[in-house]
């Protein structure tokens, strides 16, 4: 598996907000915000339901993975899924950094990525809080 996430009764704009929230209080902030769903209208004219790839980055973990692997900016940052499920629902996935962060041989970076994951994993259960 590359990721793990949760289902939550809110709509895609609501499960956003939640989740910045969410991130900001365990270090996160957003980089990046991707709407998969304007893109796809205006590039090649397709309807989609909402569907959004937030870049999330925890500054000073960040930069003791960039002290570590100068190239680790090649698997930063954390993407977090937002996906209308519909329904009044919205997945909220994250990418699971041991997958992608064990790719690099080192044992202080593949540390990081576990704690990089607890807590992403404890910003899944506050949206479920």
């Amino acid at each position: 598996m590359y990721g793990f996430g949760t289902t939550i009764k809110a709509t895609a704009d609501e499960a956003v907000e939640k989740v910045t929230n969410a991130l900001k209080e365990e270090g996160f902030g957003i980089l990046t915000e991707i709407n998969v769903q304007e893109v796809m209208k205006a590039k090649i004219d397709v309807d989609m339901k909402p569907y959004r790839i937030l870049g999330a980055c925890n500054p000073h973990l960040a930069r003791q993975a960039i002290e570590a692997e100068p190239d680790i900016g090649l698997l930063l940052p954390c993407n977090v899924l937002v996906r209308d499920e519909g329904d009044g629902n919205t997945f909220v996935g994250f990418m699971d950094p041991n997958a992608v962060l064990t790719l690099v041989d080192r044992p202080e970076v593949i540390e990081l990525a576990s704690m990089v994951k607890e807590k992403l994993e404890r910003v899944r259960d506050a949206l479920n809080a």
